[in-house]
């Protein structure tokens, strides 16, 4: 059974920047597009980024040209480098893989806040 990991969260003020992580253990999943999503408060799941196994990338518009998606498939993680964040980034992150989906993790609670 894959477990799937989130960390790196935080309280940030606008501006600044956070590196998420997901660490996935129990198999491995280089060869599967992993996708980062998020979920604000009273909002549905969305699509955030998305790295394919060989590497190539996607942005939603809201994120293109802040967050940046990366993998170490010899970790078994991906990353999502975040700067430049706004108040509208709030939300709890996740990462899956896109076609049947892992088990959820719990996700990581990312605040943007002055």
């Amino acid at each position: 059974q894959v477990q799937l990991v989130e960390s790196g969260g935080g309280l940030v003020q606008p501006g600044g920047s956070l590196r998420l992580s997901c660490a996935a253990s129990g198999s491995s999943f280089s060869s599967y597009t992993m996708d980062w999503y998020r979920q604000a408060p009273g909002k549905q799941r969305e699509l955030v980024a998305t790295i394919t196994g060989i590497g190539g990338t996607s942005y939603v518009p809201a994120v293109e040209g802040r967050f940046t998606i990366s993998r170490d498939n010899a970790k078994n993680t991906v990353y999502l480098q975040m700067n430049s964040l706004k108040p509208e980034d709030t939300a709890v992150y996740y990462c899956n893989r896109l076609g049947p989906p892992y088990p959820w993790g719990q996700g990581t609670q990312v605040t943007v806040s002055s």
